[in-house]
């Protein structure tokens, strides 16, 4: 905000180039040929490169690894990404060719010069376009265009107690295709030195993770890889992963043997970015005659795009969700990875966790409904009781902790529920439709849930008197460093103008988890207190050793190592001074350590959305919106309820605003903020936000993590409440966005 930060694109390196890319501007086709020769000529262009030169360089397409099978226990389908295409494109952006100039600017208009010939092909856009039986091949490993299937639970048990069961609601709906559109888009600047060590600066949230795929497309041993990673603005899961941009930005240096920048626009972002989300949902919950729930069966139907990755299955890592915060006792599930010619889709925050909470929380509304149970009493009769933790639900969690009721029993005190009725009249005297939403979102954090994650750290006391945090974590804009620094500052009892933080170079720390799945305070900042003690430990020996008593006769407060029970002390400065001295390895007075979690947390809350809706306009607005979290020990206040703000405000724009569209060709037809809509401070009313402080033991923090919980609860919530609005008309469902073409549209087909 004060212009005092570093983003990749504010790094200038001595004789840099720039970078543009050619993409292709159809969704599936064969490329006849490219031709150069007139970009070649312009002034100021170094080079063009294709495919064919990306081969001559020995650099092959980037398969990704998958565990899931098909339904036939066959491999998922292999999707190998080339470096740049050069034979078949299958979604509209792929990078064909690119341009190195002396600017930006050159580098752009050059890239207009490059003549690509196509033949264009049959495409798909949709999961129904895909499944459909005369359905054109994404991959020809793939005929079905089924990249995978996984399932899990008792499937004929959970049908059994279908059919059985008094009252059985079913649901069909969309959770829609959406964009990520962090405010700084992805950027990468690529240098090679003369003893061949690879240096990439971008904008990412988990640079340890991206060294190892980025070495081997390059062919270089990970040792020869260096990434540094400046402040981000914004990455939200889909600056996780491995896109080719970056790695072309690197080759294109070590090709001209000078540093190369990429920036992606706004229009190239909807190109280039990974989507988000895009799942077909089925959802069938059984009922006893008291309305307590008896089975659920979930099914997903994933686009997942041209591309296969593993970051295509993040929705099955955090399936789990959709046991809810009930006493289901029987659930089953499936999912299905469809190929598209399409964008790939990746995780976007809550990476899978928004559908799981959106599938169980809106089949209870519509179940609701049907049996006339006010929505709030029909979840407060099914949740899991404090009493019965730990409680392994009917579907993958075993919850440590949590106090449900309370979290709804708060929610409805704020929000004044009981007053709703009046308020509802109060609005249909106006002409407006009202509605109330209620979600109760649980997400796994510290996860994934079956590969428990582990991070790194080292705290390092200096000569000068100050500590410098070395973390394994990436703050991309959740304020991770404040929280670190007063973590540090509260054990060293130093105040915080002593600490310096730095992260996201991979040459400082051997190692990191990078930023994702709501892991920063439950493991980095873990790992924080675990180094601060080890410090301690070692500022310890070395005073022992300097005043020869054992180590049992010094203590630490403020900051100071104290001889017992004498006026002897050492300062963490002279401390330091003395490691230098003494160790002849480190020379420096630090703590290293990593933490793992033996299990993962579970994050949980209760929001409750409130909108009214024009008939004449369909417009919704949301008016209230309360958010009621149990993130364990709250450590920072104001940065919890930022995030929760965050992700609130993310969860209402997808709920009532924003869609990425392909048209029936697989066209992107919504490639700029003129079509798709973000949301707009407008948009968003005064979110508030409470908590219900159960500390989980998985961490010596007690905190359970935040990152993701607006976003988990707001999806469901607000789309509740838009149903909600809608059903005295007798509308059942809408699937979202709940903008007003489709809410009218909705409000006159049931006029009919």
């Amino acid at each position: 905000m004060r212009g005092q930060g570093t983003y990749t694109a504010d790094v200038t390196l001595p004789g840099m180039l720039h970078l543009a890319m050619v993409r292709c501007p159809h969704p599936c086709a064969r490329i006849v040929g490219i031709e150069a020769e007139e970009a070649l000529a312009l002034p100021g262009v170094i080079a063009v490169l294709t495919g064919a030169d990306a081969a001559a360089d020995g650099f092959e397409s980037v398969l990704f690894a998958v565990t899931v099978k098909r339904s036939d226990d066959r491999d998922a389908a292999r999707t190998p990404r080339p470096f740049l295409v050069s034979d078949r494109v299958r979604f509209i952006g792929e990078p064909v060719a690119l341009v190195i100039a002396e600017t930006a600017e050159i580098a752009r208009d050059a890239s207009e010069h490059v003549a690509v010939e196509y033949e264009q092909r049959d495409s798909v856009a949709t999961v129904a376009d895909a499944i459909d039986p005369s359905a054109t091949a994404v991959w020809d490993d793939a005929p079905d265009n089924v990249a995978f299937h996984w399932t899990h639970g008792d499937v004929a048990g959970v049908d059994a107690a279908l059919a059985r069961a008094h009252h059985v609601t079913k649901l069909e709906t969309h959770v829609s295709r959406v964009a990520a559109m962090p405010l700084e888009p992805r950027a990468a600047i690529g240098m090679v030195d003369e003893d061949g060590v690879h240096t990439l600066y971008m904008s990412h949230q988990s640079p340890y993770a991206m060294r190892g795929p980025l070495a081997k497309s390059l062919n270089i041993e990970p040792a020869k890889m260096r990434i540094i990673v400046k402040d981000v603005g914004g990455s939200f899961g889909m600056k996780s992963g491995f896109l080719r941009d970056e790695a072309l930005t690197l080759w294109a240096a070590r090709r001209t043997g000078r540093p190369v920048r990429w920036v992606s626009d706004r229009s190239e972002a909807f190109l280039s970015d990974e989507h988000g989300r895009d799942v077909l949902i089925k959802a069938t919950l059984g009922l006893d005659e008291r309305g307590n729930f008896t089975a659920l069966k979930v099914g997903y139907r994933i686009n997942i795009g041209a591309y296969l990755s593993g970051r295509s299955t993040s929705h099955l890592l955090n399936i789990g969700g959709i046991a809810g915060v009930y006493r289901t006792p029987l659930i089953a599930a499936d999912a299905y990875g469809i190929l598209t010619n399409t964008q790939p889709t990746a995780p976007y925050r809550g990476a899978g966790r928004p559908d799981a909470t959106y599938a169980i929380e809106r089949v209870i509304d519509v179940a609701a409904a049907e049996l006339g149970i006010d929505p709030f009493e029909l979840r407060r009769r099914n949740l899991i009781p404090m009493d019965a933790m730990p409680f392994q639900t009917g579907f993958l969690y075993k919850y440590d902790c949590g106090d449900f009721a309370q979290n709804m029993d708060r929610a409805a005190e704020i929000v004044d529920y009981e007053g709703f009725a009046a308020r509802r009249e109060e609005s249909k005297r106006r002409g407006l439709l009202r509605g109330i939403g209620i979600s109760n979102p649980i997400e796994v954090a510290a996860g994934p849930f079956r590969a428990i994650s582990t991070d790194y750290g080292r705290v390092e006391a200096e000569t000068d008197g100050t500590v410098t945090i070395y973390s394994g974590t990436m703050s991309t804009g959740q304020g991770t460093e404040t929280t670190f620094t007063s973590i540090v500052s509260q054990l060293l009892e130093i105040p915080v103008e002593n600490i310096r933080y730095r992260q996201g170079d991979t040459n400082a720390l051997h190692n990191g988890k990078g930023n994702g799945g709501s892991a920063a305070l439950t493991i980095g900042g873990s790992v924080m207190t675990l180094c601060v003690k080890q410090l301690i430990e070692r500022g310890s020996q070395l005073t022992a050793d300097h005043f020869d008593v054992p180590v049992e006769d010094i203590e630490f407060s403020a900051g100071v190592f104290k001889r017992l029970r004498t006026n002897q002390s050492l300062s963490l400065a002279e401390t330091a001074l003395l490691a230098a001295e003494k160790d002849q390895e480190e020379r420096t007075l630090f703590g290293q350590s990593a933490f793992t979690p033996p299990n993962p947390t579970y994050p949980n809350g209760c929001h409750v959305c409130e909108v009214e809706i024009d008939p004449e306009t369909g417009l919704v607005d949301v008016l209230n919106y309360v958010s009621v979290e149990d993130v364990g020990r709250v450590l920072n206040p104001l940065l919890v309820e930022g995030q929760i703000h965050g992700g609130v405000a993310q969860g209402i724009g997808q709920a009532i605003k924003e869609h990425i569209v392909h048209d029936a060709s697989a066209q992107l037809v919504t490639g700029s903020f003129m079509d798709y809509g973000m949301p707009l401070s407008t948009d968003i009313p005064q979110i508030v936000c409470a908590s219900v402080e159960v500390p989980t033991a998985m961490n010596p923090l007690g905190v359970k993590g935040v990152g993701e919980a607006g976003a988990v609860g707001g999806l469901a919530a607000t789309m509740n409440a838009v149903c909600n609005a809608l059903a005295p008309l007798g509308i059942r469902h809408l699937d979202m966005p709940a903008s007003p073409g489709r809410v009218w549209e909705a409000i006159q087909n049931a006029k009919g």
